[in-house]
C-alpha cells in the first residue's frame, strides 16, 4: 500500500511540482494539498495521512503552528517540514512542534523520498543541520548549463511568481521573461510549466533569495 501524503505550501507551482516528483515513485500516492495553514489540519483531519509535507511560512496559520496541531491530533500522522530556512532556529521549533523531519527546498530532489521513507519507519530526519546549507556546489550529472539570469528566472517561476512579477523584480520586461522561460523549457525538453517546477525541485533549484 503506497504511502499517502498530504503536501501543504502556499504555492501552487510547488505543489504541483513536488506531486510529480513524488508520484514519479509507486511507493508514494499523493491523496491532498493545501494552500494555507488552516487548510492542512482540516484536510490532515479528515484526511489521516500518513505524511504531510509542511511549509514554514503559510497565510492564516504558520506551519509550526499547524504542525503542532497536526500532531497533537493524529498521532499516526507524521509531518516533515519542507522549508527554504537553513536557521539553526527554525529547526529546533520545527522540532519542538512536533515535526518528525525537517527538509530544505533546495534538497528536496535528492532527500525527500529518503525522508519519507525514513519517518515512515520510525526514524527521525533531520538533515538541515543548524547553522548548515546542504552544497550545491556539484549539480547533477544530467542537469544542461543553464545561465545565472535563466536559474534565477526558473527559481522565481518555482516559487510561483507570475512573468509580470518577475519582470518587476528583475528589471526585465515580461516579453523577456517569457522568452527566458520558453528557452528554459526548450533547453530542458519540457513541455509545461509543470514539468519545469518539477525539474527545478528535482535539481534544487528552488530559492529566490
Amino acid at each position: 500500500m503506497p504511502i499517502r501524503i498530504l503536501i501543504a505550501d502556499d504555492h501552487a507551482m510547488m505543489r504541483d511540482g513536488l506531486t510529480r516528483l513524488l508520484e514519479d515513485d509507486p511507493a508514494f500516492s499523493v491523496i491532498g494539498h493545501a494552500s494555507d495553514g488552516v487548510e492542512a489540519v482540516e484536510l490532515a483531519l479528515s484526511m489521516r495521512p500518513d505524511i504531510v509535507l509542511m511549509d514554514l511560512t503559510m497565510p492564516k496559520l504558520n506551519g509550526i503552528d499547524a504542525t503542532q496541531r497536526i500532531v497533537e491530533a493524529l498521532p499516526g500522522t507524521h509531518v516533515i517540514v519542507l522549508s527554504m530556512h537553513v536557521s539553526g532556529e527554525c529547526v529546533q521549533r520545527a522540532m519542538h512542534a512536533g515535526a518528525s523531519g525537517y527538509v530544505l527546498k533546495e534538497a528536496a530532489g535528492s532527500e525527500l523520498s529518503a525522508a519519507i521513507r525514513s519517518v515512515v519507519d520510525g526514524k527521525a530526519y533531520f538533515n538541515a543541520r543548524p547553522g548548515t546549507a546542504i552544497a550545491q556546489d556539484a549539480p547533477p550529472s544530467d542537469l544542461p548549463p543553464l545561465s545565472a539570469r535563466e536559474r534565477e528566472v526558473l527559481g522565481f517561476v518555482v516559487n510561483g511568481m507570475t512573468s509580470a512579477e518577475i519582470s518587476l523584480r528583475l528589471g526585465l520586461s515580461p516579453k523577456t521573461v517569457e522568452t527566458y522561460r520558453s528557452r528554459l523549457m526548450r533547453k530542458l525538453a519540457l513541455n509545461d510549466v509543470p514539468s519545469l517546477v518539477k525539474f527545478a525541485i528535482r535539481h534544487g533549484i528552488t530559492s529566490i533569495d
